[in-house]
């Protein structure tokens, strides 16, 4: 049996960008370590491609702790020197307190919700929106 996987026309021929795109791009996740990593990853794109963040995320997970909520709200200034000092990641201070700004906000919604997951997936009733659509001139996006 031959499985014919249809990509996107924005995936390059890179591993690390077909990978994301057949085994995580548009698949619902639940783990909020997971989903604390992916807004942080989507928080250091703004202004870069998002390649350019997907060939440094190994980086990321070494630099943040593996993005474990607990350690990284926890940060300090000493902290935050050393990661502006990561060749590996986008040394943008703002980003980088952006990051740890949002593992104190997680854990605050996490002792309101019982998890980041489920005060994420509570906006949409817990269910993907699955969109229909047939080109890509369809979708109700700009770019400026």
């Amino acid at each position: 049996m031959i499985l014919i996987i249809s990509r996107c026309k924005w995936v390059t021929d890179d591993p690390k960008y077909i990978r994301y795109h057949d085994e995580e791009w548009g698949i619902p996740e639940h783990d909020d370590r997971k989903l604390f990593e992916l807004l942080t990853l989507e928080g250091a794109q703004a202004g870069l491609s998002w390649f350019t963040i997907l060939k440094k995320r190994e980086n990321y997970r070494m630099a943040f702790d593996h993005f474990e909520i607990e350690k990284v709200a926890n940060y300090d200034e000493i902290k935050v020197e050393e990661l502006m000092q990561n060749e590996g990641i986008v040394r943008n201070r703002l980003k980088i307190q952006s990051t740890i700004n949002n593992a104190k906000a997680i854990i605050k919604l996490q002792m309101e919700f019982g998890s980041f997951d489920a005060y994420i997936w509570g906006f949409v009733g817990g269910k993907p929106i699955i969109n229909t659509w047939t080109i890509i001139s369809g979708v109700p996006s700009k770019t400026r």
